[in-house]
């Protein structure tokens, strides 16, 4: 019999501001301009792309408990999006979890953590809570939201663990590039540390030559995230996957996911495998709509130099412009959402000062919510 119990303590998170108020908000807003997806597609024109295969997966699959790892035909669709990563070095998860399980996997207290700033809040957040000091690597908004290399290099210590990325960058849709990012990896490398990459935001890249290498097919000391929800429009399906070729890690992070969802969806894991066979026409239609309210948003931006200021971004569905004026952002949104029901996301929820807003444009009715919010600056009814 043990003579003392050892006592586990919890470490208590911190709100999750984005999150909350995405809850407090995002369904009762009557137009969302903050969404960081693109158009979410109907179930009934999903299935519609089915191949004969998938169709009789769908029409004949039981419910019953799935692969914990993923299902095979999951996994080997997902390799095709890599250059050298295999079936065998994919993890699915739901994309939040997947962040939760590998800095679990990779962190221990007192490791010291590089992050870009600002961003998703469990990338950084999750750290810190596991006893960790985090160093936040913010882009210089006046250089056209670029992250100097020079910081990355200058805040290695001796117990620097990870380096965590975010490319395309949410909020400010900032992204390296290739000679930059070829740089990161090289710095990351020569000093033995391991690579987080969330790359949720990957294949949004409105000129595809500019795409960077998957952190994953760079180095086997890389975790890359990926996912659904926002290049395919299908954040409803919680799809995701963590890709790493380093077998004891990916060993690790399946053994943590026992704790968590253990295996996924079966519904969820067959509409994945029909979109993933069908990326090029899924994408593809999302990233024209992208461009066209893009270019909507560059209009509206010219227009309101007085109002605001931008840069524009470079890929990904949202961007991070500055409120020209003496309010704060988050008084703004308010303003905003009770003078027209659109939801916009000030920098508060960030932790990012009060004068900038994420706005998300991969909607389809995005062209009448800007046409509204323009109304409401210029004082037009109609």
């Amino acid at each position: 019999m043990l003579s003392a119990r050892k006592r586990v303590v919890l470490l208590e998170l911190k709100q999750f501001k984005l999150e909350r108020y995405f809850a407090k908000y995002e369904f009762s807003a009557k137009h969302l301009m903050s969404s960081s997806d693109c158009e979410p597609l109907a179930l009934s024109y999903l299935l519609s792309l089915a191949d004969t295969e998938c169709r009789s997966l769908w029409q004949n699959l039981k419910l019953g408990y799935t692969y914990s790892d993923g299902h095979p035909l999951l996994r080997n669709e997902v390799a095709k999006l890599y250059e050298v990563t295999a079936p065998s070095d994919i993890l699915t998860a739901v994309p939040e979890e997947g962040i939760f399980i590998a800095l679990n996997c990779l962190l221990k207290k007192d490791d010291h953590v590089i992050c870009t700033f600002p961003g998703y809040q469990s990338l950084y957040q999750l750290a810190e809570n596991l006893g960790c000091e985090v160093s936040y690597w913010m882009p210089e908004e006046e250089n056209g939201w670029k992250f100097n290399l020079d910081f990355l290099t200058q805040n290695i210590r001796p117990n620097t663990r990870l380096i965590i990325t975010n490319f395309p960058h949410n909020p400010t849709g900032a992204m390296p590039d290739r000679e930059d990012y070829a740089r990161i990896q090289e710095i990351i490398n020569r000093h033995k540390l391991w690579h987080f990459s969330d790359e949720m935001y990957r294949l949004m890249e409105y000129a595809p030559n500019t795409r960077l290498p998957a952190a994953c097919d760079q180095s086997s000391r890389a975790i890359s995230l990926g996912g659904l929800s926002k290049s395919f429009g299908l954040p409803g399906l919680r799809s995701g996957w963590l890709a790493c070729r380093d077998k004891d890690m990916l060993s690790k992070m399946a053994g943590y996911k026992d704790y968590t969802t253990i295996c996924g969806s079966a519904t969820d894991e067959i509409l994945s495998i029909i979109a993933l066979r069908n990326k090029n026409t899924i994408v593809s239609d999302q990233m024209k709509q992208l461009n066209r309210n893009l270019k909507l948003l560059e209009g509206f931006m010219d227009r309101h130099k007085t109002n605001f200021s931008w840069v524009k971004p470079k890929a990904g569905s949202v961007c991070f412009p500055r409120l020209n004026k003496a309010t704060s952002c988050m008084d703004f949104c308010h303003q905003i959402l009770e003078k027209t029901g659109i939801m916009l996301l000030p920098s508060e929820v960030y932790d990012y000062g009060q004068s900038h807003f994420r706005i998300g444009f991969g909607r389809a009715n995005f062209p009448e919510v800007l046409q509204a919010f323009e109304n409401c600056l210029t004082g037009n009814p109609s």
